[in-house]
């Protein structure tokens, strides 16, 4: 099975590790991923705060980068979740709305991959420790993948999962939110953590690489000392 990786800008940019393990999870799987160099960001910064239009170029240039993909795989569900919004914005332009069409349907987030597409629920992963996992809100709301993490995980072995306390709470990221709100997001990912820390969790797993960036950068500056790993990591782990 051929799949294109869509690795998104915070995993180029910050969390290239993330990269590196997901294509290590789907080769062990038995796929051949190939990385389109063509691909730039999906458009969502901008798409988010109200720029529609100005996000559509970069709309039509990921088209064109996965449009001879067989499956798309994307270690992020918010990323994934914005393939989905294509067909929306681009249904009056021709062509390219149904181009859109094809590509949201071929495109899945990484775990949500492995359970529906390959019917793999064990990778053969091994992860000792008390971990706890944050639910991203594109990832459970807009994407509606909420199930296929938590059955990866409880296959991980020597993993003891603790359930997160108000999980469904956003962390507080949400994009350009954290950086227009960045005193609310701040009492967000106060509280988040918060609830972290009531799990004596020994790692904190997510799906979605910005708001590990969020929760791992306050932890740090507050100097807790709970691992922060994305799921792709924890999957990745022999």
């Amino acid at each position: 099975m051929k799949v294109s990786l869509f690795a998104t800008c915070l995993v180029d940019m910050f969390h290239t590790e993330v990269g590196k393990a997901t294509v290590e999870v789907l080769e062990h799987l038995g796929c051949e991923v190939e990385f389109p160099e063509s691909q730039v960001c999906c458009g969502q910064p901008a798409y988010n705060s109200g720029y529609v239009n100005d996000s559509r170029d970069a709309m039509k240039r990921m088209v064109e980068a996965f449009e001879h993909a067989e499956f798309v795989v994307t270690p992020s569900g918010s990323c994934a979740a914005m393939f989905k919004e294509y067909p929306n914005v681009l249904k009056d332009e021709g062509s390219w709305g149904e181009r859109a069409e094809k590509l949201a349907a071929k495109t899945y987030e990484l775990t949500q991959f492995i359970v529906d597409v390959l019917k793999v629920e064990d990778v053969g992963a091994r992860l000792k420790g008390k971990v706890t996992y944050h639910t991203s809100c594109h990832m459970a709301r807009l994407l509606h993948v909420k199930e296929a993490p938590m059955i990866l995980l409880s296959n991980v072995q020597e993993l003891e999962y603790i359930p997160l306390p108000n999980a469904h709470n956003c962390c507080g990221f949400g994009g350009t939110f954290s950086v227009k709100m960045g005193q609310i997001s701040e009492q967000m990912v106060d509280e988040k953590i918060e609830h972290i820390g009531e799990t004596d969790a020994d790692y904190i797993i997510g799906s979605d690489a910005g708001c590990l960036m969020n929760i791992g950068g306050r932890i740090n500056r507050k100097g807790g000392p709970i691992k922060v790993m994305h799921i792709a990591e924890v999957l990745n782990s022999r």
